[in-house]
């Protein structure tokens, strides 16, 4: 499938981010898993991403590694 384009807010900053939408189901159902907004995790792994990774990208990874690490316990 296509990315789909959605705005987030990342500390009062309005940004798109274009992710596959099985990427957004499993970063909403990782927020809401969490009783975490989107935007506050979203504002998390911003902070948290080096300068080298866009924060799509960055935004992938943590799924992965969030899905890799409930399916290791």
């Amino acid at each position: 499938m296509r990315p789909e384009k959605h705005s987030l807010t990342l500390r009062g900053h309005r940004t798109s981010v274009s992710l596959e939408p099985e990427f957004w189901r499993a970063f909403r159902a990782l927020a809401a898993a969490e009783g975490r907004g989107l935007n506050e995790l979203a504002a998390e792994i911003d902070e948290a991403r080096g300068a080298d990774r866009g924060l799509a990208s960055a935004i992938r990874v943590h799924v992965l590694e969030r899905l890799t690490a409930r399916m290791a316990d």
